[in-house]
């Protein structure tokens, strides 16, 4: 049997791995110096919750296979100092993930955005054909135990290709790490402004990870973006590109729905980012032996994934969504697809600044125009958050300036601003939460049915 030890388990991808690894018949064991929900609730369930928080080099011992650090964890911790001194094998979670599957044939979905639901998507389709397969995505889905999942006789592995980096020891992005045999390119838009400081650096990211297909593989890509389109003409003739487009779709009072040149697929997802993430799912599933046909029918009851236009209540005063939404482009998306979806309806867009580049006010003014297809638009940030990342201080005014729209209301404390919200007492209404984070600890869905109360 074989042992691994995570350094920082509590992470919400890592702590799925360590799931997972159990479930295979490892011997696992983790250390954090604090663990928070769901990832607390869910290791305790799978009896690896760490007995106490905090890291100990004497959890560290010799007859341990391979450490997986997080990048949570600081290149000075003990338990990194002691594994390095007894010579064992270090990993991040993104090289471990490799090794795992580096036998198999690996889709690797990249992109700015739409990675998660893409990732999903092509999931759905081989569990709705039951083909197993490795598999690691960055929500939870429906159906799914964990958000990572490692078979013994799979033959094909589907990864969320992460931008990020991989850990305090190892600064390369995740996704240069996993060598895809198929990539998807779903579009390139400047985020993460903390570690990649411009435009063009962050561009080159997604250069690397292309060149780093395997010879003989296949990109997937994106033919309406342009930096996207710039990266694929320049790659060699070892790798077969396929380029895509959003797939061709319709929407009326009975639905939405993606069409073809013979047929019409009603679906529960909505928004042209949403067909640009199933086409691109499409040829994915095509190039690994999916039929059409077999494709169609599994995306019919594909319900999306956690915090991606998640319905969180409706009634006949109107609807509420939850989405991750955060980079410009993304945002934009998000409004547009639900303000298409309801027309004739109050849309209101409330979003909250959570991370290092929307709380950093040379990034602000990406987000302009982002909330101009919101009936009302309400922009949340912590003054707080900001003083924690090390940023200089934002004022209400200067995020105002910076979304261009001076109807915007901004507002630095979420309580005032929900409470505000409540006694508009809107009706026909649809409410979009948009945010990485959680508006101060708020319950979405408790909310959700607050602000869809008549009175």
């Amino acid at each position: 049997m074989k042992k691994v030890h995570f350094i920082a388990i509590g992470g919400a991808v890592m702590h799925n791995l360590a799931i997972a690894l159990k479930l295979k018949g490892y011997d696992v064991t983790g250390s954090d110096d604090e663990i928070f929900e769901p990832s607390r609730s869910r290791l305790a369930e799978y009896g690896l919750l760490p007995a106490r928080t905090g890291w100990n080099a004497g959890s560290i011992t010799e007859d341990i296979d391979c450490v997986i650090l997080g990048m949570h964890a600081s290149a000075d911790n003990p338990e990194v100092l002691r594994a390095k001194q007894l010579g064992l094998k270090i990993m991040s979670f993104p090289e471990y993930l490799y090794e795992q599957t580096k036998d198999k044939r690996r889709i690797v979905v990249a992109g700015s955005h739409g990675k998660t639901t893409t990732t999903a998507l092509i999931m759905h389709v081989f569990k709705c054909l039951n083909i197993r397969i490795d598999y690691m995505v960055g929500s939870y889905i429906d159906g799914y135990k964990t958000m990572v999942g490692l078979e013994k006789d799979s033959q094909i592995a589907v990864l969320e290709g992460d931008e990020y980096l991989t850990s305090a020891i190892d600064r390369r992005p995740k996704f240069h790490l996993y060598k895809p045999d198929i990539a998807i390119l779903n579009g390139i838009a400047w985020d993460h402004m903390n570690v990649f400081p411009s435009f063009a650096n962050y561009v080159e990211q997604f250069r690397i990870f292309a060149e780093n297909i395997e010879d003989g593989g296949i990109l997937i890509y994106f033919e309406g973006d342009q930096e996207v389109k710039k990266i694929a003409k320049k790659l060699g003739s070892k790798i077969k590109k396929i380029p895509y487009n959003i797939h061709a779709h319709e929407e009326n009072s009975t639905g939405f729905y993606a069409t073809t040149g013979n047929r019409l697929i009603p679906l529960k997802i909505f928004g042209k980012h949403n067909m640009q993430n199933l086409s691109a799912a499409k040829k994915a599933c095509l190039v690994a032996g999916i039929k059409e046909d077999d494709f169609y029918r599994a995306i019919e009851s594909f319900e999306g994934s956690s915090k991606r236009l998640q319905k969180l209540s409706e009634n006949e005063n109107g609807t509420a969504y939850l989405d991750f939404a955060h980079s410009p482009s993304k945002v934009k998306a998000t409004v547009e697809a639900v303000s298409s979806r309801y027309p004739g309806k109050i849309i209101i867009a409330i979003l909250e600044l959570h991370t290092y580049s929307s709380l950093n006010l040379s990034f602000l003014p990406q987000y302009k125009g982002s909330l101009s297809e919101a009936t009302h638009a309400f922009v949340y940030f912590n003054p707080h958050a900001i003083k924690l990342k090390k940023l200089k201080p934002v004022t209400k005014d200067e995020v105002k300036k910076a979304f261009g729209d001076s109807e915007i209301v901004v507002s630095d404390n979420s309580s005032e601003m929900f409470s505000f919200i409540e006694k508009q007492n809107f009706r026909n209404v649809v409410y979009l939460f948009m945010s990485s984070g959680n508006f101060d600890g708020i319950n979405f869905d408790e909310t959700a049915k607050k602000l869809l109360q008549t009175k």
